[in-house]
């Protein structure tokens, strides 16, 4: 019998190579001479370069960067093979990300993704040309011009003087100069890992949409607005493409127009992007069933979360599925219309969140013995 376990991780508590090694000692005390090959996966947001280096066998390379407000912080991105080729996975969100920023100095007029781009060219540096970069988790709203200005793109007002980092000076924007960008960036490729369709503006843009979730006040998300309107402007006057109402622009403060018209990205699901680059599809070949996992199944898990991009995957390959989560929602059984066969609870019972965190390996554990002793009655 070969097990594939496809877990993303229990947040807080697990990282998805540790929910697959718990599951994986839960059924062996039952199927001992099972095949079980372990496969962490992620769906592009916080997670992802930690799921993809355990997959595929990576390096962690830290690097000193300009966080969301210009202090230096140290940031991690995944040195991945990929095709037998160097792969640089980066999270937005270690360098420019939201958690970086106290609750009281959020203010996305200012924070910048320049932290972003120190880590693009480091990996450049290294002789990288492949990119995959998470968007989620920001704390910006500067269309990706910091993490520009870090790659060597020049972003100047009427006066000839180069921008300040943050959203609201994107609105004295009259001239972008690509004299001084990597020369290497035009060898590079990147993918984008983006599970928002906003545009860059509007009703349904960045500012309106995440500026809130950010720290923007209603005035502020106004400035915002009228700054990534102009930005957008300046930019495809200058010949850059016009990505201005690609789905996904909006994602991430604006990164994603950044990343479309500046790196010339490809944006796509993130689940999509690490089920092709951990090749899920490959290790499914001969299996008798597939477990899958996340902190929480719900309703909400249909809308491109991880386990719902290894059900697509189990379900073209005509393979039971299990869900295992920490929590299984009243309405998660719409899941077993969507290519589930069962959904667990690692929760024992009542209890306070704390003692379930910590407790989170033992119960996954002993919930994956139950399962595999309950399969092994239909056997």
């Amino acid at each position: 019998m070969k097990i594939v376990i496809a877990p993303d991780s229990f947040k807080e508590c697990l990282t998805a190579l540790e929910v697959a090694q718990q599951i994986e000692l839960g059924f062996t005390t039952v199927f001992p001479q099972a095949e079980f090959i372990k496969v962490p996966v992620a769906d592009g947001g916080e997670g992802t370069v930690q799921a993809l280096l355990d997959a595929t066998g990576g390096d962690a390379i830290k690097v000193s960067v300009h966080g969301p407000l210009g202090i230096p912080v140290t940031a991690s991105y995944g040195l991945i093979e990929q095709d037998g080729q160097p792969t640089a996975v980066i999270e937005m969100a270690a360098a420019s990300g939201l958690d970086l920023v106290p609750l009281e100095k959020r203010n996305p007029l200012i924070t910048s993704s320049y932290g972003t781009g120190e880590l693009i060219n480091d990996a450049l540096n290294r002789g990288v040309r492949r990119f995959i970069l998470g968007l989620g988790g920001s704390a910006t709203n500067d269309g990706g011009a910091g993490m520009a200005q870090a790659l060597g793109f020049g972003f100047y007002d009427a006066k000839g003087l180069p921008l300040a980092p943050g959203g609201e000076v994107l609105s004295a924007l009259c001239h972008v100069d690509t004299t001084n960008v990597h020369p290497a960036l035009s060898q590079a490729s990147f993918q984008v890992a983006c599970d928002v369709d906003n545009p860059l503006c509007g009703p349904q843009g960045a500012s309106t949409i995440f500026g809130p979730q950010k720290g923007a006040s209603a005035a502020m998300v106004t400035t915002l607005e009228l700054a990534l309107q102009h930005y957008g402007d300046v930019v495809t006057q200058h010949g850059f493409g016009d990505e201005r109402q690609t789905p996904g622009a909006g994602a991430a403060g604006g990164m994603g127009f950044g990343a479309l018209t500046l790196l010339n990205a490809s944006l796509k699901p993130g689940i999509d992007i690490v089920i092709d680059t951990v090749k899920l599809e490959e290790k499914l070949k001969g299996a008798s069933l597939v477990i899958t996992g996340e902190g929480r199944l719900d309703s909400q898990t249909l809308r491109g979360k991880t386990p719902m991009g290894v059900a697509k995957c189990a379900a073209k390959h005509q393979i039971p599925l299990i869900g295992i989560a920490g929590s299984v929602s009243s309405d998660a059984n719409v899941l077993l219309e969507h290519g589930f066969s069962a959904l667990f609870s690692i929760t024992p019972g009542a209890s306070d969140l704390r003692p379930l965190l910590n407790n989170a390996a033992d119960n996954l554990k002993a919930t994956s013995v139950n399962i595999a002793a309950a399969l092994r009655i239909s056997l």
